[in-house]
């Protein structure tokens, strides 16, 4: 499709001002390792919430929505939304531990949790296992998707889209940094939404659509709009329901998502100005995330089953795209090229802002790793800062490039969702408990992190996969397994669990001056510390630890009302749009009744500190 002059201004005017950002903060943050990965520790909450959201505004992520809601309709989006649990408990319990703890990384995390050697390698190998290879597999996502885009919208090969996109982005992230990361995310994050919302708004109203009431009423939509799962259809109510919300969202480790926070979630924790900045910053993260983002993803993503019901279409219509890249997640793409001139061109540089804000983010965090937990640690422990800032220019570099490749490699989005989701899977309650019980040590981390890889890679790479599960052919055949489809993920929780736990108790415990260490910097406090605090040597933090109300219990509560309130706002939006204007009425008093009484608990000071 050609582009008119207009669309073309949008779009370079807005690649500048990206660039610029980078080149302004670039000798402010070349100085040392800590103002390049944290920016010193002293960013607000409201710029590092931007940023989180803007991070997870990805292109990936309206292809992913889009192939989500064609095949399993929207409730299928509950196999994502059921990451709100993992992100409130964060949220309210979690990121004032992580802000106390005062590391570079959540990698570092392990050397003051834990010690010796295994504590040593774990910090090593897990910052190559997830800052680069898990790392490099959801930025080749990010990057799929820009492909389909590029191929779709403006007639771009892979490769081209790949160097484009890429120079561009990395570029900025090279110079700039850490803050340049955060602060082009504000920028970033304004002209994603407007464009989201300016293309749903288009293409709902177009002539072939009708608007949003015969939208919703079209025989092709209507049986995709329930936001829960038909409750008669057992396979769908366990696997895109009940799995996620009763196990996923506490077993699986997920980039963004991790249970007790992480990744670049926890670097931006880290980065904040004090406790009360970290949580303020998650909390409105996750309410930017779910209450408002995902419904202009998803009434375009209904809108094209109108014009593009099936696979047939989408290839009819789009000739020249890959077979190889052929999928539901295309949809989005395709409806875009609908767009006028003007918001086209605003629509574009949403995209750009959306990829470019996702993979810096992912590059900085990941050469984060790199530096600070690897290069540091196994390298040259001796390095200058001036070295260990090249090293992470470097490093971004060749993750953007490793990405690249990969990203050619792939078909859809939904494909690298569920591996990542299932190599995770089994880890995530170590992650929640390891702050609170003295019990688990290094060797917990490791078998869980090992075992979990290897029964995935048995259950999804190997025939065992064919024998034991049930599932269909490639010529769409039904095979009927020992376990049901939807029991492979709970079963590799399971396996996972039962190896840590064992590995746990088979094993000595850490040090009493390890967990003291910790204890006195972190001060988690809870029942699962009593053994440790009685052995600190002063009395008087004792019996001062002993005084102070344990804050976890008033933190889950926080957590439940926090669900409340932002999945009764994202039902209310979905209501409204449905035109079911009581059910959104009542929805939204629930809205009301949950923020009145979190801001109590809030000003109660239960929250925030301890």
């Amino acid at each position: 499709m050609k582009l008119a002059p207009i669309d073309w201004i949008l779009i370079i005017v807005f690649f500048s001002i990206v660039l610029a950002i980078g080149i302004i903060v670039s000798k402010k943050s070349g100085k040392n390792t800590s103002e390049y990965f944290l920016s010193n520790r002293s960013l607000p909450w409201w710029l590092l919430g931007f940023s989180m959201v803007a991070t997870t505004f990805s292109t990936d992520t309206p292809n992913l929505v889009t192939d989500i809601v064609r095949n399993n309709g929207v409730s299928g989006n509950w196999v994502w939304w059921a990451f709100l649990l993992t992100g409130l408990l964060t949220v309210f319990v979690y990121a004032k531990l992580w802000r106390k703890s005062d590391v570079q990384t959540d990698m570092e995390f392990y050397d003051l949790r834990y010690g010796g050697k295994p504590a040593h390698f774990l910090r090593g190998f897990r910052s190559i296992y997830l800052g680069v290879i898990f790392n490099v597999m959801a930025m080749a996502a990010v990057t799929l998707a820009a492909i389909k885009i590029g191929q779709v919208m403006l007639g771009l090969n892979p490769i081209q889209t790949v160097l484009i996109a890429g120079t561009i982005t990395v570029a900025f992230s090279t110079l700039g940094g850490f803050r340049g990361v955060v602060y082009t995310d504000f920028v970033l994050f304004f002209v994603a939404i407007f464009g989201a919302v300016g293309a749903a708004y288009y293409l709902v109203n177009l002539p072939e659509i009708g608007g949003l009431s015969k939208l919703i009423q079209h025989e092709n939509v209507i049986g995709k709009l329930s936001i829960f799962p038909d409750f008669s259809d057992t396979e769908a109510l366990i696997g895109i329901f009940i799995i996620p919300l009763a196990v996923q969202w506490w077993s699986s480790w997920y980039p963004g998502a991790e249970p007790g926070g992480g990744g670049y979630i926890a670097q931006r924790m880290l980065a904040a100005k004090n406790e009360n900045h970290a949580v303020g910053a998650t909390l409105f993260f996750n309410v930017m995330h779910y209450a408002l983002r995902p419904w202009p993803w998803i009434l375009v993503a209904l809108a094209s089953l109108v014009l593009y019901p099936d696979l047939a279409s989408i290839q009819t219509a789009f000739p020249n795209v890959e077979e190889s890249k052929l999928g539901h997640d295309l949809a989005y793409s395709a409806m875009l090229t609908k767009l006028p001139s003007g918001l086209l061109g605003l629509v574009l540089a949403s995209l750009g802002a959306a990829y470019m804000s996702t993979i810096s983010t992912h590059l900085n965090w990941g050469s984060s790793y790199i530096v600070n937990d690897f290069y540091k640690q196994k390298i040259n422990r001796n390095a200058s800062e001036k070295e260990l800032v090249n090293v992470g220019r470097l490093s971004t570099i060749f993750l953007m490039a490793f990405s690249a490749l990969f990203a050619l490699f792939l078909t859809n989005a939904l494909q690298l969702f569920d591996i990542i989701l299932m190599f995770g899977a089994g880890t995530g309650l170590i992650f929640i408990l390891r702050w609170f019980w003295w019990r688990i040590n290094a060797w917990s981390e490791i078998s869980a992190m090992f075992a979990s890889g290897m029964i995935s890679i048995l259950l999804n790479f190997t025939s065992l996969s064919t024998l034991l599960f049930d599932h269909q052919t490639n010529n769409e055949i039904f095979v009927e397994g020992i376990f049901p489809a939807w029991s492979k993920f709970p079963i590799v929780v399971l396996i996972t669990s039962i190896v840590w736990v064992t590995v746990t108790f088979l094993t000595k415990p850490e040090t009493d001056e390890t967990l003291r260490r910790f204890y006195k910097k972190t001060t988690p406090g809870g029942p699962g510390w009593a053994r440790i605090l009685n052995t600190f040597p002063d009395t008087s933090f004792i019996e001062n630890e002993n005084k102070k109300k344990w804050t976890v219990p008033s933190g889950i509560l926080a957590m439940i009302l926090g669900c409340f309130m932002v999945y009764g706002a994202m039902f209310a939006t979905g209501n409204f749009l449905y035109g079911n204007y009581k059910l959104a009425s009542g929805l939204l008093l629930l809205v009301i009744f949950s923020v009145f009484l979190l801001i109590k608990l809030w000003k109660n000071n239960k929250i925030s500190t301890r």
